[in-house]
């Protein structure tokens, strides 16, 4: 376990050259690189200057004492997990305590015996090494799903079991590039993966802002899901600022932009796991999320919503819904009932 040791920077500090120098000796042995520091100050000092890996700390020290010293310490970002260990003469139980409650993790007596220190600093450099890589993976979590799908995630690390699948009301939001397929041989690949890139970009930054989750990103665009008791309307304004934000990006990148269709449907569907225990996609299916990808297929730079949606919104201001008519719709038998939501205009109806 000591090989964990090898390269690592440790911080000694201690206000006696000749404690500094046992504890360095048997760390150097293990290819441990050992910063030393004979008062507080010099050690938030050296520790603001270059990473430190772990930090040996006596109690008694000519300025700060060393529990001030561990609390200053942690409040510092990079040294949040690092491991702390007191090296000290005292074994007051209530000093100990005191050492515990700024932070530290770990204390031994003076004079340390070597296995017992490289052992146990061993020990709190590989815990710390698996909270790294925790928080690291936590951190691809929350880039590479979304919030939902991580919580369920979670939620099933810990108890073992699957949420059963829910019959929920939503609203559902389909976005989709038009142009793209055309622009994607005209432009270079780098290019076209910049430009919509930051179109993606933006409608994930409004579907959050606007309190929905990406359920998957659809080729060139996305499916968003609503789902709180103000779900309709923040969907639809959701929806007209992603327009608008499209229309914007469009302009500022000329060949290179492109303009959305969107569709937006309300009703039930059932969210929950599909897949095989290798592989799960938490989702939401049903009728309502195919007749909002089939209301963005109608839409040319517009948003095509639904006569639920228009219901569910039709005492909240800032919305107009225009051109009602019937489509039909593959896959439905009876036609549907569609309209073109927009900004209301100033002064008008």
């Amino acid at each position: 376990m000591d090989e964990i040791l090898d390269g690592k920077s440790v911080m000694v500090v201690d206000d006696t050259s000749v404690a500094r120098m046992l504890v360095a000796d048997i760390l150097q042995a293990t290819g441990c690189r050992v910063i030393e520091a004979d008062s507080g100050e010099q050690a938030m000092q050296l520790a603001r200057e270059a990473p430190v890996d772990a930090f040996l700390l006596d109690i008694r020290l000519p300025d700060m004492n060393g529990i001030e010293l561990c609390r200053g310490l942690r409040a510092m970002e990079a040294n949040r997990s690092a491991p702390i260990i007191f090296v000290t003469a005292l074994d007051q139980r209530e000093v100990l305590q005191w050492a515990i409650e700024a932070g530290a993790d770990d204390f031994i007596q003076k004079p340390p015996h070597a296995m017992v220190l490289r052992r146990r600093l061993a020990n709190l450099l590989q815990k710390s090494a698996y909270l790294r890589q925790s928080e690291l993976i936590s951190l691809s979590l929350q880039r590479y799903v979304s919030p939902r799908t991580e919580k369920i995630a979670r939620a099933y690390a810990v108890t073992g079991v699957l949420p059963a699948p829910l019959r929920q009301n939503v609203c559902v939001l389909f976005s989709d590039a038009r142009g793209f397929t055309e622009m994607s041989q005209d432009l270079k690949p780098e290019a076209l993966f910049e430009s919509l890139s930051s179109h993606l970009a933006a409608q994930v930054h409004l579907v959050y802002q606007h309190g929905g989750y990406i359920d998957k990103y659809s080729g060139d665009g996305i499916m968003a899901v609503f789902d709180d008791d103000d779900m309709a309307r923040k969907c639809c304004a959701c929806a007209l600022d992603i327009l608008e934000r499209s229309a914007q990006l469009a302009a500022q990148q000329g060949p290179r932009g492109f303009r959305l269709g969107i569709g937006i449907h309300k009703g039930d569907a059932i969210v929950g796991n599909l897949g095989s225990s290798e592989h799960f996609d938490y989702t939401v299916i049903g009728k309502t999320v195919n007749l909002a990808a089939r209301f963005c297929g109608l839409a040319n730079q517009s948003i095509v919503a639904s006569q639920a949606m228009r219901d569910a919104v039709a005492t909240a201001p800032g919305f107009a819904f225009h051109a009602g008519r019937p489509v039909a719709i593959r896959g439905f038998r009876d036609p549907v009932t569609v309209y073109d939501l927009q900004r209301p205009v100033a002064g008008g109806a």
